[in-house]
């Protein structure tokens, strides 16, 4: 290992992780004419964004940098995939890994792997829905458009605030953190579908500044619990979301982990690492149209 990343890891141990990311988040916040139009400018130029896929096109006419990261797109920048029983990717990045949930463990990187459970919040009850299903994590690297979809039609049925550290999330530190994606602060989101139950877990990472749902608004940073909320009783409305429907929304990017369960959906591509991929392509496929003998 090169001597700078064993710099950058020990770092990533020692930094006052959520000290660091809200000092980010108030200047990401601030509408300052000189310090929005630098951080925007200066992000443009380094990660080559393509603003012309923004429906506003201009970096200067966005109030802060947040309003400029969460940017929408034009309608037609990311059309959905034809058939309405496969699931779409939610979110613009890469698939870092996909495949099978084996014996309770998701797998992480070469020799690191976490739990099912802890990811979803130590609930052993909500994690028996996903026992030997799917997974498929998904990083948003900088340059991606930071709004996450909805991969099927979906009923919600709960939201769980899972509150943890804030390591940087990348190849580098997914292959030397243990436990990683189980022991960032996450926002994990359970959804009935005509397939199944479905799980989209938004983690966060260092200079995440907040995550954002749809329905809720800013569901972090919040008080170090966790923090349960449901929406299948009658004190709440049901909230169903249209597949490619916005769902939630990153300030700085970070991950996207979809679970689905056992024998209700295959993915796409084979083998398990796969590149780049954008929010409407087709990310996998009903089993019951697309038997399992058909996968690699």
């Amino acid at each position: 290992m090169a001597f700078k990343d064993q710099i950058f890891l020990a770092s990533q141990y020692l930094a006052p992780h959520h000290l660091v990311s809200r000092g980010f988040g108030l200047l990401a916040e601030s509408r300052s004419p000189e310090i929005k139009n630098y951080m925007i400018s200066r992000f443009v130029r380094r990660y080559r964004v393509d603003m012309s896929e923004a429906l506003i096109e201009d970096p200067r006419a966005y109030a802060c940098f947040n309003d400029f990261f969460t940017r929408a797109l034009k309608a037609d920048a990311r059309p959905l995939d034809d058939d309405p029983a496969n699931a779409v990717s939610p979110a613009d990045g890469a698939i870092s890994q996909l495949g099978p949930i084996r014996e309770g463990r998701i797998f992480q990187a070469k020799g690191h792997s976490f739990g099912l459970t802890a990811l979803l919040g130590g609930d052993a009850e909500r994690a028996a829905a996903f026992q030997d299903g799917e997974f498929a994590t998904i990083y948003l690297s900088p340059r991606d458009y930071h709004r996450v979809h909805m991969p099927l039609a979906g009923t919600l049925r709960e939201m769980i605030h899972v509150p943890g550290r804030l390591f940087s999330v990348n190849p580098l530190t997914a292959s030397h953190v243990p436990e990683l994606f189980a022991r960032n602060e996450r926002v994990v989101c359970i959804f009935d579908t005509e397939h199944g139950p479905m799980a989209l877990v938004l983690v966060g990472a260092m200079i995440v500044a907040s995550i954002e749902t749809v329905w809720a608004g800013l569901v972090t940073p919040h008080k170090r619990q966790v923090r349960t909320v449901r929406y299948d009783g009658a004190a709440r409305e049901p909230i169903h979301l249209e597949r490619g429907a916005e769902m939630g929304r990153f300030k700085l990017g970070s991950t996207v982990i979809v679970l689905f369960g056992r024998d209700r959906m295959r993915w796409l591509d084979q083998p398990s690492v796969r590149g780049p991929i954008r929010m409407g392509e087709t990310l996998a496929l009903p089993t019951d149209r697309h038997p399992a003998v058909d996968a690699v």
